[in-house]
């Protein structure tokens, strides 16, 4: 099982000088703690964001893998999501993000 702290530096690294996403994005751990994103900053800060994504680090895990479908997290409840007109909007960018952490 991944740290946040490995999973921060995945991204961080798969991120670079900008995410693409055009907005900030945190993911919500629950008791494992946030990851924010913003541009090219990745940080384990708890700060506002255009769209948060709550959900479990095994969870985020399995998606950045491949293993879990962000459709079907959000359809049986382990993915929540703060906005999902955003959500949808980012959708595609996401997906590229998720295939760097591959």
């Amino acid at each position: 099982m991944a740290t946040i702290q490995e999973l921060t530096d995945k991204i961080k690294t798969a991120v670079g000088d900008d995410s693409g996403l055009g907005k900030s994005l945190k993911f919500d751990l629950k008791d494992a703690g946030v990851i924010h994103i913003d541009g090219g900053s990745v940080t384990n800060e708890d700060k506002p964001a255009d769209l948060t994504m709550t959900l479990a680090l095994d969870d985020l895990v399995a998606m950045g893998e491949g293993k879990l479908d962000p459709t079907m997290a959000v359809m049986t409840g382990k993915l929540k999501l703060s906005d999902m007109g955003v959500a949808m909007g980012l959708q595609p960018k996401m997906g590229a993000l998720f295939a760097k952490l591959r």
